[in-house]
Protein backbone atom coordinates (compact mmCIF):
# COMPACT_ATOMS: atom_id res chain seq x y z
CA UNK A 1 0.00 0.00 0.00
CA UNK A 2 3.12 2.37 0.72
CA UNK A 3 4.45 2.22 -2.39
CA UNK A 4 1.27 3.27 -5.07
CA UNK A 5 1.93 6.42 -4.62
CA UNK A 6 5.82 6.45 -5.57
CA UNK A 7 6.43 6.73 -9.77
CA UNK A 8 7.98 3.49 -11.48
CA UNK A 9 11.46 3.92 -12.91
CA UNK A 10 9.71 4.08 -16.51
CA UNK A 11 7.97 6.66 -16.08
CA UNK A 12 10.29 9.03 -14.10
CA UNK A 13 13.20 8.41 -17.31
CA UNK A 14 9.76 9.69 -19.47
CA UNK A 15 9.12 12.90 -17.40
CA UNK A 16 13.15 13.64 -17.55
CA UNK A 17 12.81 13.23 -21.54
CA UNK A 18 11.93 16.78 -22.16
CA UNK A 19 13.59 18.48 -19.40
CA UNK A 20 16.69 17.33 -21.91
CA UNK A 21 15.63 18.11 -24.76
CA UNK A 22 14.63 21.61 -23.26
CA UNK A 23 18.47 22.32 -21.85
CA UNK A 24 19.82 21.04 -25.14
CA UNK A 25 17.56 23.32 -27.29
CA UNK A 26 18.77 26.26 -25.29
CA UNK A 27 22.23 25.51 -25.71
CA UNK A 28 22.15 25.99 -29.20
CA UNK A 29 20.50 29.08 -29.39
CA UNK A 30 23.18 30.32 -27.01
CA UNK A 31 26.19 28.40 -29.18
CA UNK A 32 24.36 30.10 -32.26
CA UNK A 33 25.01 34.01 -32.22
CA UNK A 34 28.59 33.01 -31.88
CA UNK A 35 28.78 30.68 -34.17
CA UNK A 36 27.23 32.86 -36.89
CA UNK A 37 29.91 35.86 -35.45
CA UNK A 38 32.68 33.54 -36.47
CA UNK A 39 31.12 33.15 -40.15
CA UNK A 40 31.18 37.12 -40.56
CA UNK A 41 34.42 37.86 -42.84
CA UNK A 42 36.77 39.16 -40.99
CA UNK A 43 40.00 41.31 -42.16
CA UNK A 44 42.71 38.64 -41.54
CA UNK A 45 39.68 36.10 -42.95
CA UNK A 46 39.65 37.68 -45.61
CA UNK A 47 43.55 38.17 -46.36
CA UNK A 48 43.63 34.46 -46.05
CA UNK A 49 41.57 34.36 -48.94
CA UNK A 50 44.02 31.86 -51.33
CA UNK A 51 45.88 33.13 -54.18
CA UNK A 52 47.07 31.54 -57.29
CA UNK A 53 49.91 29.50 -56.62
CA UNK A 54 50.86 28.31 -59.28
CA UNK A 55 54.28 28.74 -61.01
CA UNK A 56 52.46 31.41 -63.72
CA UNK A 57 50.35 33.22 -60.60
CA UNK A 58 53.83 33.31 -58.90
CA UNK A 59 55.57 35.07 -61.65
CA UNK A 60 52.83 37.45 -62.14
CA UNK A 61 52.54 38.75 -58.52
CA UNK A 62 55.88 39.09 -58.20
CA UNK A 63 57.72 42.56 -58.06
CA UNK A 64 59.18 43.66 -61.04
CA UNK A 65 62.70 43.01 -59.85
CA UNK A 66 62.17 39.27 -59.17
CA UNK A 67 60.19 39.17 -62.75
CA UNK A 68 63.57 40.44 -64.09
CA UNK A 69 65.47 37.63 -62.23
CA UNK A 70 63.16 34.59 -63.37
CA UNK A 71 63.30 36.21 -66.90
CA UNK A 72 67.31 36.23 -67.06
CA UNK A 73 67.00 32.16 -66.02
CA UNK A 74 64.50 31.14 -68.05
CA UNK A 75 66.71 32.80 -70.51
CA UNK A 76 70.13 31.18 -69.40
CA UNK A 77 68.38 28.05 -69.53
CA UNK A 78 67.63 28.27 -72.83
CA UNK A 79 71.12 29.23 -73.86
CA UNK A 80 72.34 26.75 -72.19
CA UNK A 81 70.75 23.95 -73.67
CA UNK A 82 70.88 25.29 -77.05
CA UNK A 83 74.48 25.05 -76.57
CA UNK A 84 74.62 21.83 -75.76
CA UNK A 85 72.46 20.58 -78.15
CA UNK A 86 74.95 22.17 -81.23
CA UNK A 87 78.11 21.55 -79.01
CA UNK A 88 76.89 17.92 -79.02
CA UNK A 89 76.32 17.20 -82.45
CA UNK A 90 79.60 19.12 -83.23
CA UNK A 91 81.40 16.73 -81.00
CA UNK A 92 79.66 13.54 -81.77
CA UNK A 93 80.30 14.03 -85.78
CA UNK A 94 83.97 14.99 -85.28
CA UNK A 95 84.60 11.94 -83.48
CA UNK A 96 83.40 9.83 -85.89
CA UNK A 97 85.38 10.97 -88.83
CA UNK A 98 88.28 11.49 -86.74
CA UNK A 99 87.73 7.74 -85.94
CA UNK A 100 87.48 6.59 -89.82
CA UNK A 101 90.49 8.69 -90.26
CA UNK A 102 92.46 6.82 -87.64
CA UNK A 103 91.62 3.72 -89.15
CA UNK A 104 92.50 4.90 -92.68
CA UNK A 105 95.81 5.93 -91.90
CA UNK A 106 96.73 3.28 -89.43
CA UNK A 107 96.21 1.26 -92.63
CA UNK A 108 97.92 3.09 -95.14
CA UNK A 109 101.33 1.71 -95.47
CA UNK A 110 102.93 5.67 -97.16
CA UNK A 111 101.35 9.25 -96.64
CA UNK A 112 100.81 8.77 -100.28
CA UNK A 113 98.35 5.97 -99.67
CA UNK A 114 96.07 7.99 -97.52
CA UNK A 115 93.53 9.86 -99.83
CA UNK A 116 90.96 12.89 -98.97
CA UNK A 117 88.03 10.82 -98.73
CA UNK A 118 89.96 8.53 -96.14
CA UNK A 119 91.38 11.56 -94.15
CA UNK A 120 88.52 13.52 -93.73
CA UNK A 121 88.82 13.93 -90.20
CA UNK A 122 92.80 14.32 -90.68
CA UNK A 123 92.70 15.89 -93.87
CA UNK A 124 94.47 18.88 -92.13
CA UNK A 125 96.92 16.99 -90.34
CA UNK A 126 97.50 15.11 -93.53
CA UNK A 127 97.96 18.65 -95.40
CA UNK A 128 100.33 20.04 -92.66
CA UNK A 129 102.34 17.16 -93.40
CA UNK A 130 102.52 17.30 -96.95
CA UNK A 131 103.66 20.79 -96.84
CA UNK A 132 106.16 20.35 -93.93
CA UNK A 133 107.90 17.66 -96.49
CA UNK A 134 107.40 19.84 -99.53
CA UNK A 135 108.84 23.14 -97.55
CA UNK A 136 111.76 21.02 -96.51
CA UNK A 137 112.59 18.93 -99.54
CA UNK A 138 115.68 20.25 -99.93
CA UNK A 139 116.51 19.52 -96.38
CA UNK A 140 119.59 16.83 -95.87
CA UNK A 141 118.87 15.57 -92.04
CA UNK A 142 115.33 13.62 -91.28
CA UNK A 143 115.69 14.09 -88.06
CA UNK A 144 114.92 17.91 -88.81
CA UNK A 145 111.97 17.17 -90.98
CA UNK A 146 110.18 14.48 -88.40
CA UNK A 147 110.37 17.41 -85.60
CA UNK A 148 108.89 20.34 -87.70
CA UNK A 149 105.88 17.83 -88.49
CA UNK A 150 105.51 16.89 -85.16
CA UNK A 151 105.50 20.83 -84.02
CA UNK A 152 103.33 21.78 -86.90
CA UNK A 153 100.34 18.53 -85.97
CA UNK A 154 100.86 19.81 -82.51
CA UNK A 155 99.55 23.34 -82.90
CA UNK A 156 97.02 21.84 -85.20
CA UNK A 157 95.98 19.83 -82.00
CA UNK A 158 95.83 22.34 -80.08
CA UNK A 159 93.74 24.63 -82.69
CA UNK A 160 91.32 21.55 -82.74
CA UNK A 161 90.82 21.47 -79.04
CA UNK A 162 90.00 25.16 -78.81
CA UNK A 163 87.80 25.11 -81.34
CA UNK A 164 85.38 22.07 -79.76
CA UNK A 165 85.35 23.56 -76.57
CA UNK A 166 84.92 27.67 -77.82
CA UNK A 167 81.27 28.19 -76.34
CA UNK A 168 81.63 25.99 -73.61
CA UNK A 169 82.90 28.62 -71.26
CA UNK A 170 79.14 30.25 -71.36
CA UNK A 171 77.92 26.81 -69.53
CA UNK A 172 80.58 26.99 -67.04
CA UNK A 173 79.31 30.59 -65.95
CA UNK A 174 75.66 29.81 -65.92
CA UNK A 175 76.29 26.88 -63.63
CA UNK A 176 78.44 28.94 -61.20
CA UNK A 177 76.32 32.35 -61.26
CA UNK A 178 72.58 31.38 -62.12
CA UNK A 179 71.99 30.03 -58.04
CA UNK A 180 73.36 33.77 -56.84
CA UNK A 181 71.13 35.42 -59.20
CA UNK A 182 68.54 33.26 -58.07
CA UNK A 183 69.48 33.94 -54.64
CA UNK A 184 69.19 37.81 -54.89
CA UNK A 185 65.86 37.53 -56.48
CA UNK A 186 64.88 35.35 -53.55
CA UNK A 187 66.28 37.43 -50.85
CA UNK A 188 64.75 41.08 -52.85
CA UNK A 189 60.78 39.13 -53.09
CA UNK A 190 61.00 37.98 -48.64
CA UNK A 191 62.62 42.07 -48.19
CA UNK A 192 59.53 42.69 -50.56
CA UNK A 193 56.87 40.27 -48.46
CA UNK A 194 58.44 42.08 -44.82
CA UNK A 195 57.61 45.36 -46.24
CA UNK A 196 53.95 44.01 -47.24
CA UNK A 197 53.89 42.53 -43.32
CA UNK A 198 54.62 46.10 -41.94
CA UNK A 199 51.80 47.88 -44.12
CA UNK A 200 49.20 45.01 -43.24
CA UNK A 201 50.11 45.28 -39.42
CA UNK A 202 49.35 41.56 -39.44
CA UNK A 203 51.46 38.58 -38.89
CA UNK A 204 48.71 36.09 -40.63
CA UNK A 205 50.47 33.06 -42.29
CA UNK A 206 48.46 34.46 -45.60
CA UNK A 207 49.69 37.51 -45.90
CA UNK A 208 53.53 36.21 -45.95
CA UNK A 209 53.05 32.78 -47.72
CA UNK A 210 52.06 34.02 -51.57
CA UNK A 211 55.26 36.61 -51.42
CA UNK A 212 58.18 33.97 -49.75
CA UNK A 213 56.67 31.66 -52.44
CA UNK A 214 57.28 34.00 -55.39
CA UNK A 215 60.63 34.90 -54.01
CA UNK A 216 61.41 31.30 -53.17
CA UNK A 217 60.28 30.37 -57.26
CA UNK A 218 63.46 32.65 -58.36
CA UNK A 219 65.97 30.19 -56.27
CA UNK A 220 64.35 27.38 -57.73
CA UNK A 221 64.48 28.60 -61.25
CA UNK A 222 68.24 29.49 -60.48
CA UNK A 223 68.96 25.78 -59.66
CA UNK A 224 66.94 25.00 -62.88
CA UNK A 225 69.52 26.49 -64.85
CA UNK A 226 72.47 25.78 -63.06
CA UNK A 227 72.18 22.15 -62.49
CA UNK A 228 72.10 21.25 -65.73
CA UNK A 229 74.27 23.54 -67.18
CA UNK A 230 77.09 22.30 -64.99
CA UNK A 231 76.22 18.61 -66.04
CA UNK A 232 76.48 19.77 -69.81
CA UNK A 233 79.97 21.50 -69.30
CA UNK A 234 81.06 18.30 -67.34
CA UNK A 235 80.39 15.83 -70.34
CA UNK A 236 81.52 17.99 -72.82
CA UNK A 237 84.80 18.20 -71.24
CA UNK A 238 84.97 14.77 -71.14
CA UNK A 239 83.69 14.42 -74.77
CA UNK A 240 86.00 17.46 -76.07
CA UNK A 241 89.04 15.74 -73.83
CA UNK A 242 88.44 11.92 -75.67
CA UNK A 243 88.26 14.40 -79.17
CA UNK A 244 91.72 15.62 -78.55
CA UNK A 245 92.95 12.13 -77.46
CA UNK A 246 91.87 10.47 -80.90
CA UNK A 247 93.74 13.88 -82.56
CA UNK A 248 96.81 12.42 -80.60
CA UNK A 249 96.27 9.42 -81.96
CA UNK A 250 95.89 10.60 -85.92
CA UNK A 251 99.21 13.18 -85.25
CA UNK A 252 101.28 9.90 -84.14
CA UNK A 253 99.52 7.87 -87.38
CA UNK A 254 100.44 10.87 -89.99
CA UNK A 255 104.26 11.37 -87.83
CA UNK A 256 104.90 7.38 -88.20
CA UNK A 257 103.81 7.55 -91.87
CA UNK A 258 106.18 10.32 -92.34
CA UNK A 259 108.69 8.71 -90.62
CA UNK A 260 108.43 5.86 -92.75
CA UNK A 261 108.39 7.70 -96.00
CA UNK A 262 111.49 9.15 -94.77
CA UNK A 263 113.08 6.05 -93.84
CA UNK A 264 112.63 4.61 -97.45
CA UNK A 265 113.62 7.63 -99.38
CA UNK A 266 110.42 8.12 -100.77
CA UNK A 267 109.02 11.55 -100.51
CA UNK A 268 104.77 11.91 -101.17
CA UNK A 269 104.05 13.44 -104.36
CA UNK A 270 103.74 17.27 -103.41
CA UNK A 271 107.34 16.98 -101.54
CA UNK A 272 108.71 15.48 -105.13
CA UNK A 273 106.86 17.66 -107.10
CA UNK A 274 108.67 20.66 -105.37
CA UNK A 275 112.10 19.10 -105.15
CA UNK A 276 111.97 18.77 -108.77
CA UNK A 277 111.36 22.35 -109.49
Amino acid sequence: MGYKGRPSPETSDMSRTPRRLLCLTAAVAALAPAWALAQVPTPDTVLALPRDLSPWGMFLNADIVVKLVMVGLLFASVVSWTIWLAKSVELVAARARMRRAIRALADARSLTDVSAAQADGAAALVAAAETELSLSADAPAADGIKERVASRLERLEAAAARRMIRGTGILASIGATAPFVGLFGTVWGIMNSFIGISKAHTTNLAVVAPGIAEALLATALGLVAAIPAVVMYNLLSRWTAGYRAQHADASAAVLRLVSRDLDRGAMPNAARRAAAE
